[in-house]
């Protein structure tokens, strides 16, 4: 017991000299707080980040479980939709993407926000905005790229872990009984078979499909443009406006006067944020939010979790060259 308070201990001294955090004191249900990041005004801009890769499964640390992506947004959402002042929202994205069908409840849960409650939404891409990072800026009446921001990769793809060639290597084998000849499509322990790739490119093509259709639905381009799109490839913010996928590059300054226009707001309107701690010197860049900030139970977060590759085979609008990084 000595040893382990020790240890503690040690643990956090080493923070005061370090860049990780810890955390000793659970913060994960206390409710949402907003904090006021600038103005006066009764009206409100509410910034809504949306970062790391997208997912409706929580996150595991090293000791606690942290919310997943969509459902600390769809808090957000909640939350805003309760206060009539908020005219205005920016989604704050810096993510590579996520599942699809993660990427697709978020689509369709700001969609529904902003239906019901009339707020102008301004998307504002900071370092990466990729795939399902780009999928939940469509609804978005503006999208304003930053100068560096990398985007696109429109589509889909499925990835899985492929452990065959290292079983050989080791002799390890495993058998599998099945009702029907596709019932172990994907799995990791086998090179698929010509009709199973058959099959995972149709499921792909669909999903790659919805995106182009949705894209389409948002945005106005030229069929040029979309072709070169639909080759999932990704772009610099300069040739993304060019192709039509963003309308502006500029900085996040710009994507709130974006959405003071839109929304008719005075200069002093109040930028606000929802955080479950408060901060020192508290602003629009700080990356902590919902789930990630305050007190919690994590020994060292150095956010390696939040970016490792899929660990599981699965359907993805994700950019797959993504490795690690913030």
């Amino acid at each position: 017991m000595k040893r382990l308070c020790l240890c503690l201990l040690c643990a956090v001294l080493v923070t005061g000299c370090a860049a990780p955090s810890i955390k000793l004191i659970s913060d994960a249900t206390d409710p949402l707080r907003e904090f006021t990041l600038a103005g006066t005004a009764s009206q409100k801009i509410l910034i809504v980040p949306i970062r790391g890769v997208i997912s409706d499964n929580p996150r595991k640390g090293f000791i606690r479980v942290l919310p997943s992506t969509v459902q600390k947004v769809v808090a957000h959402l909640r939350k805003a939709e309760q206060d009539q002042n908020i005219k205005a929202v920016i989604l704050k994205i810096n993510s590579p993407g996520g599942s699809a069908t993660a990427s697709d409840i978020l689509y369709r849960e700001i969609k529904v926000y902003k239906e019901r409650s009339g707020v102008k939404i301004v998307a504002a891409m900071m370092g990466l905005a990729t795939s399902g990072g780009y999928y939940v800026a469509l609804p978005a009446d503006k999208i304003v790229a930053h100068p560096t921001t990398v985007t696109g990769s429109v589509g889909a793809v499925f990835l899985r872990p492929e452990i065959s060639g290292l079983m050989e290597k080791i002799g390890v084998d495993v058998t599998v009984h099945k009702s029907g000849r596709n019932k172990d499509m994907g799995s990791p322990f086998r090179n698929p078979s010509p009709e199973e790739e058959r099959l995972l490119q149709s499921l792909i093509d669909q999903l790659g499909q919805r995106f182009t259709r949705l894209l389409t639905e948002h945005r106005q381009l030229a069929p040029a443009a979309l072709e070169e799109i639909a080759t999932a490839r990704i772009y610099i913010a300069d040739d993304a406006r060019q192709a039509g996928l963003v309308d502006q590059v500029g900085y996040i300054d710009d994507a709130l006067q974006q959405a003071r226009q839109l929304a008719g707001l005075p200069d002093d309107a109040k930028i606000v944020i929802y955080r479950r701690t408060s901060f020192p010197d508290d602003n629009i860049y700080n990356p902590l939010s919902t789930g990630s900030e305050g007190k919690s139970p994590v020994l060292v977060d150095l956010g390696l979790l939040e970016w490792v590759p899929p660990q599981t085979a699965g359907f993805y609008y994700l950019w797959p060259a993504y490795a690690g990084g913030d």
